[in-house]
């Protein structure tokens, strides 16, 4: 086996924080810990009520769902814009 000397590519250059970044580096991990806890508290609660509905024998629905309701869209009133500053 060789022994080969490696040397970094980029010099590392450790800048020191102020104290103003120290903190907004802080609360960035405290919020990004926080989202992640929320994300997994929703996901066990998703998983417990689809579970629920597996042992109940719930069947999922087969109907095809429509954004839009059946029937004529109801005519919408047209109003003139309106400008703040009209000259």
């Amino acid at each position: 086996m060789e022994n080969v000397n490696e040397t970094p590519a980029v010099a590392l250059k450790i800048e020191q924080l102020s104290w103003w970044e120290l903190v907004k580096e802080i609360v960035q991990g405290i919020g990004i810990i926080v989202g992640m806890t929320i994300l997994w508290g929703l996901e066990a609660v998703r998983n417990t009520y689809f579970g629920v509905l597996d042992r109940l024998g719930v069947k999922p629905h087969r109907k095809r769902a429509s954004a839009f309701p059946p029937g004529r869209p109801k005519p919408r009133m047209r109003t003139k814009p309106h400008h703040p500053i009209e000259q």
